[in-house]
C-alpha cells in the first residue's frame, strides 16, 4: 500500500486517532477501527504496549482507570492477565470488549488501510517480528520522538519501515535523517503557535521539495497544550471547519489526525470530489 500514491490521489489523508469510539465501543479496539474505516479513515493510529511475557497488545497505557475502571498498570501484567480484562463504557459499565492482541488487529486490517503503530519505539524489534508474520510491512508507519537512540534502533531492526519523527515547534533532525539508513517518509508536526518554525511556509515548502509528507493534528489532548496552534477538531466540529481542518489543509499538511473521522470526511467532500 503506497502512502505517497494515496496522498497524490486524495490530497489530504484522514488519520483516525485510536479509531472511532463512542457509546459502547472503546477506542483502540478492532470495533473502533472498523467504525473508522466505515467513516472514511485512510490511516488508523493505534497504541502498542508489551506485557511481561513480551506479547504485544493495543492499548494506550496510563488510561487504565478511565477505560478499564481499574487502578492497574497493564505493562506489569502477563498476556494471560491482560486477556481477562474488559473495557468499560462512558458510564463505567463493563462491555464485552477485551484488549486486542496486535496480531489479531493486524490480521483484521490486512490489505485494507495504512496503520500507524504508536508508542512502541522501545519495542520495535518485537513489532517488526509481528508485522512480518502478517506480511504487512508496507501498511505500517512508525513514529518516535526525534532522539538518536531511536534512529539507531530503527536502523538496526526496521530500516525498511516507513518512519516519521514527531517534531515539536522546531526541526532539529530532518537533515540528519536524510543521511541515515532509514525509510524517512515525512514528519509529524506539533506546534502551539502559528509562528513555530515547523509551521512556517519555509519549512513546509522545503519538506515538500524534498518529497516528504507532513502530518498535523486536529486532535486536542489538553486545551493547555494545543497541538496545531488551536486549529483543532474542537473548532472544526462546532461550526468553523475552515479555521480547523481547512487551515491545516491550506497550510500544506498531507495527513490530519482527528477524533471525528466522519465529520472530517464530510468536510473534505466539499473540497475534493475524490472523497
Amino acid at each position: 500500500m503506497d502512502l505517497f500514491e494515496k496522498v497524490k490521489e486524495k490530497g489530504v489523508l484522514i488519520a483516525a486517532h485510536r479509531g472511532v469510539a463512542g457509546g459502547n465501543i472503546a477506542c483502540n479496539t478492532i470495533e473502533a477501527f472498523e467504525a473508522a474505516l466505515i467513516q472514511g479513515a485512510d490511516i488508523l493510529e493505534m497504541d502498542v504496549f508489551k506485557t511481561t511475557d513480551s506479547q504485544l497488545y493495543i492499548f494506550h497505557t496510563g488510561k487504565e482507570r478511565m477505560q478499564l475502571n481499574r487502578d492497574i498498570d497493564v505493562t506489569a501484567l502477563s498476556s494471560t492477565e491482560v486477556e481477562k480484562l474488559h473495557y468499560v463504557n462512558g458510564d463505567f459499565f463493563e462491555t464485552e470488549q477485551c484488549i486486542n492482541k496486535l496480531d489479531d488487529v493486524l490480521e483484521a486490517l490486512k490489505g485494507r488501510c495504512l496503520i500507524n503503530l504508536d508508542r512502541c519505539w522501545e519495542d520495535w524489534k518485537l513489532v517488526r517480528e509481528c508485522v512480518e508474520r502478517h506480511q504487512m510491512r508496507d501498511q505500517v508507519i512508525l513514529k518516535s520522538h526525534p532522539e538518536e537512540k531511536y534512529f539507531r534502533m530503527l536502523e538496526e531492526v526496521a530500516p525498511d519501515y516507513m518512519y516519521m519523527p514527531i517534531l515539536s515547534e522546531e526541526d532539529h533532525c530532518t537533515e540528519i535523517l536524510e543521511g541515515r539508513n532509514l525509510r524517512f517518509v515525512g514528519a509529524e508536526c506539533t506546534f502551539t503557535s502559528e509562528q513555530a518554525q515547523i509551521a512556517s511556509d519555509e519549512f513546509i515548502d522545503c519538506m515538500k521539495k524534498k518529497g516528504k509528507l507532513l502530518w498535523a493534528n486536529g486532535i486536542l489532548y489538553s486545551s493547555k497544550v494545543p497541538l496545531s496552534a488551536g486549529h483543532s477538531d474542537d473548532i472544526s466540529v462546532t461550526g468553523n471547519p475552515e479555521e480547523g481542518w481547512g487551515w491545516l489543509m491550506d497550510k500544506g499538511f498531507d495527513i490530519i489526525q482527528t477524533d471525528w473521522t466522519g465529520m472530517m470526511r464530510e468536510y473534505l467532500k466539499t473540497k475534493n470530489e475524490v472523497y
